[in-house]
């Protein structure tokens, strides 16, 4: 019997992973899978990454973790290049271990300078695994778009509507995740975001950016809330910008930085700003410059999304949405996702399976050739189940 907790709602289907590379993972009896999932959607690039490797085994025969008064040249560069792919010139940056503990610091950094307020989310939105973030029956505004994304001016929001107009006045911050939708990947309109981020900021509030799943070219653009033509005051980074180190990121704009310094705010923790995760950081963000895999994740995306496409036939497939490296196909059913998520990691092939949905998000490195074969094996289950 197994020693270790299972509390994440998860069967453990391959129990003894040992060895990766790339986009692959290997059992101790040889088989390899494809990961279509990037881990936990943090594996950038790809798995046993050399330069990132490197960095780790340099820095931790550097400095690893510093304490409250003392830190290390290299977190000081990491937040350079953080607040340079996020366009905050004179921003601040401050490194934690994981993408629920920026949203929780962010989100009490502005709930503090505003004083009073509810937080605006869209209400399909994930936000961490912290209970302030969970329970959302006290102070919060959930903005249902369910109905939004069939409205015949979806591409047009205008500020007359009623929805919008519904926005109370005491509002502290929007809290933004452009498009993973709790995993479901829903992409809402830029029109309808931008007539959001103006409401809020008509009430004094602060926008923050989730970009813990969206971030780090993901979306075929460094960050996902770059497709909605917004400025966010913080934005919140985790998963990929780890590449499987435990890291995340909360970066802000000048005046937030400025007034966050100039109040009482406090957060501390173990982890915070510790050298090594900051190496990562800096590392896989300068992987990601240099090998171009921003661009490349928007040019292979839409020629992996179109491929997709070809596999809706309105039975067993209904629908495919796609950004960049981010996909999600529905099934007319999850008894049939069930029976083919089953097949196609038989044939070693790793998906997301939830409620009648895949979720792929492949490493921003995986060879087309690769993908494309994982199509093809799609389209012969397809037959199988069809018939």
């Amino acid at each position: 019997m197994s020693k270790v907790l299972d509390c994440g709602g998860h069967a453990i289907k391959i129990p003894n992973i040992v060895k990766s590379e790339g986009a692959h993972l290997f059992d101790d009896r040889g088989k390899r899978y494809l990961d279509l999932e990037s881990g936990v959607w943090c594996m950038s690039l790809g798995h046993n990454h050399s330069r990132i490797n490197q960095t780790i085994k340099d820095q931790i025969d550097s400095i690893t973790h510093t304490g409250f008064c003392y830190s290390s040249s290299i977190v000081e560069e990491a937040a350079e290049t953080v607040l340079d792919i996020a366009n905050f010139k004179d921003g601040k940056c401050v490194f934690l271990s994981s993408g629920s503990e920026a949203i929780e610091l962010a989100r009490q950094a502005t709930r503090h300078l505003a004083g009073k307020g509810a937080t605006l989310s869209l209400h399909d939105g994930y936000f961490g695994s912290f209970s302030s973030t969970i329970n959302r029956e006290n102070g919060w505004c959930l903005f249902d778009w369910s109905d939004c994304r069939d409205c015949r001016e979806r591409d047009n929001c205008n500020v007359a509507c009623e929805k919008l107009k519904s926005i109370p006045g005491d509002i502290s911050e929007f809290l933004f995740e452009p498009g993973s939708a709790s995993g479901f990947v829903r992409f809402p309109t830029a029109s309808m975001v931008q007539n959001l981020v103006a409401a809020v900021r008509d009430r004094g509030g602060k926008i923050i950016a989730n970009e813990v799943t969206t971030g780090m070219g993901r979306t075929g653009k460094w960050f996902g809330h770059n497709h909605h033509q917004i400025d966010p005051d913080i934005i919140a980074i985790g998963k990929g910008v780890g590449n499987g180190y435990p890291v995340s990121v909360v970066a802000m704009n000048r005046q937030t930085a400025r007034e966050v310094e100039n109040s009482s705010f406090k957060y501390m923790q173990s982890h915070q700003n510790d050298p090594l995760a900051a190496a990562v950081a800096n590392a896989v963000i300068k992987t990601l410059m240099d090998e171009d895999l921003i661009s490349r994740a928007e040019t292979l995306g839409g020629k992996f999304s179109r491929e997709l496409e070809k596999l809706v036939d309105g039975k067993i497939v209904t629908r495919v949405r796609a950004r960049g490296m981010m996909f999600a196909i529905e099934f007319s059913g999850s008894d049939v996702s069930d029976r083919l998520y089953e097949a196609l990691l038989e044939n070693g092939y790793i998906v997301c399976n939830r409620n009648g949905l895949f979720r792929i998000d492949p490493p921003l490195t995986i060879d087309e050739g690769e993908f494309l074969g994982f199509v093809e094996k799609f389209r012969e289950l397809l037959a199988l189940v069809a018939a």
